[in-house]
């Protein structure tokens, strides 16, 4: 099912955790650490974090092979820790003050720009022959926000410049990036790079690439006045970067002239030698960020970088055909009685908000109507209909499919709508277990500006 539920079962193989140890490090019934160890039902995005802080008091180990397995995208399914104190120590780098890049971060900018970084890095096969532009950096930093920002509607922050910038350019995004057959996001990189953004080339240079190498001198800048600081770490770092060694030095002597950076040969080699514990450690710090600005938004994770790829609606699609074998069903928004040969699913909570495909959030269209949905936020007048619809499919699978297939069913209902297996079959008790799940949810979709009051134009 979901990367949160395999990246358990892996790390307490792993590391020979019992499902019965985690249940009670957490305060919870075994047989729910038995659902997600089993891929039946996928642990919250507000449940990761109490997972990891419960793995950490029984094991340290455990707790970073589960981030790092439950990142997945992020780090190309490495599988080594990616908490701070497992970077890999190195005699020709300071790791040390590599860790403390994020120190007192109250922006996006210092996590971008890394990671924007070091997705360059890769890209151009590990070569430091040549600077790396603020211009290509802007670009890489944009469409690493593009995903999280514009389609996500993730909040940044109050101040960010980054997302107001995104929300300035006239960017016409093509299908193939919509569908997420762009991973190295070049198209994206491309349509990007069409677009006028020196205004904000001009913005990161007056900070982000000085402040970011900081602590490589932070005896030398204590104190000093905030206008001073970006010419003296140039200086300190154009004139000491052999002794000292920071990630990279400037391509000029004047901060106003500053168009590029160049990247320490020894910091490039730790890099690539430890890229998957690198990466995965720079979007652990990117991912508690954004968490602590996104705090009740659902699955964060797959929200921060571009989706690899979109999920399989299969077994959806075929239980729901299955259902209409024994019970005549209507589109909830066009009121057609639908045809199990002529019909397409629709995420009642987009899938751009939720990020997830549980069956409770389903509800099978004409396939027009799912066309002409998209990504909006059905009118409140459709959601008796949804539910009702919903609790028809339970009761006609509980009726006329063997135990096993109800069993399968009936999981993300009874752990995301907290409903006992009896309850899902009482239309009322189903019917506010939805509306206290739901429209919550709707709320904080449209404050994150989902459009919302969708009807659909019969």
């Amino acid at each position: 099912m979901g990367k949160a539920g395999q990246a358990l079962k892996k790390t307490l193989e792993l590391h020979d955790i019992s499902q019965n140890r985690l249940a009670i490090a957490l305060g919870v019934e075994r047989p729910i650490v038995f659902r997600w160890f089993h891929e039946k039902i996928d642990p919250t995005g507000e449940t990761i974090h109490q997972i990891t802080t419960a793995l950490q008091t029984l094991d340290p180990d455990a707790a970073n092979s589960f981030v790092n397995f439950y990142l997945g995208n992020f780090t190309q399914n490495g599988s080594s820790g990616i908490s701070s104190q497992s970077l890999p120590e190195s005699k020709q780098v300071n790791v040390s003050i590599l860790i403390q890049l994020f120190n007192k971060t109250t922006n996006s900018y210092k996590y971008l720009f890394f990671l924007s970084l070091l997705d360059i890095l890769k890209r151009r096969k590990f070569d430091v022959m040549s600077p790396i532009s603020f211009a290509e950096l802007v670009v890489e930093i944009l469409a690493n926000a593009w995903f999280p920002h514009t389609y996500f509607k993730l909040s940044f922050g109050t101040q960010d410049k980054i997302t107001e910038k995104l929300d300035s350019l006239n960017l016409i995004i093509s299908e193939p990036i919509l569908k997420f057959n762009d991973p190295d996001k070049q198209l994206l990189r491309k349509t990007i790079s069409n677009q006028t953004y020196d205004d904000l080339i001009t913005y990161l240079v007056k900070y982000v690439p000085f402040r970011l190498i900081r602590p490589f001198y932070s005896q030398e800048t204590q104190g000093l006045k905030d206008v001073k600081v970006n010419q003296v770490i140039l200086d300190l770092t154009n004139n000491n970067y052999k002794s000292r060694n920071a990630l990279y030095h400037f391509d000029a002597d004047l901060v106003k002239d500053c168009q590029g950076i160049i990247l320490s040969p020894d910091w490039v080699n730790y890099i690539e030698e430890n890229f998957v514990i690198v990466k995965s450690w720079a979007s652990w710090e990117w991912l508690q960020y954004m968490q602590s600005r996104n705090p009740t938004t659902p699955n964060i994770v797959n929200k921060l970088l571009t989706p690899q790829q979109r999920g399989s609606l299969s077994s959806q699609t075929k239980f729901w055909k299955s259902v209409l074998n024994y019970q005549s069903l209507n589109c909830i928004y066009s009121s057609q009685k639908l045809n199990p040969d002529y019909l397409s699913l629709d995420h009642y909570l987009p899938w751009s908000f939720v990020a997830h495909d549980q069956l409770w959030n389903l509800v099978p269209v004409i396939p027009e109507v799912n066309s002409s949905k998209s990504n909006n936020l059905p009118a409140d007048q459709y959601f008796y209909d949804f539910v009702n619809l919903h609790h028809l499919a339970l009761v006609t699978n509980h009726e006329h499919f063997p135990r096993q297939s109800w069993n399968k069913v009936i999981d993300p209902y009874v752990a995301d709508l907290n409903l006992s297996e009896n309850d899902l079959l009482d239309s009322e008790k189903l019917f506010k277990a939805y509306e206290s799940i739901i429209k919550p949810l709707i709320t904080l979709a449209t404050k994150q500006g989902f459009s919302g009051n969708w009807v659909y134009p019969k």
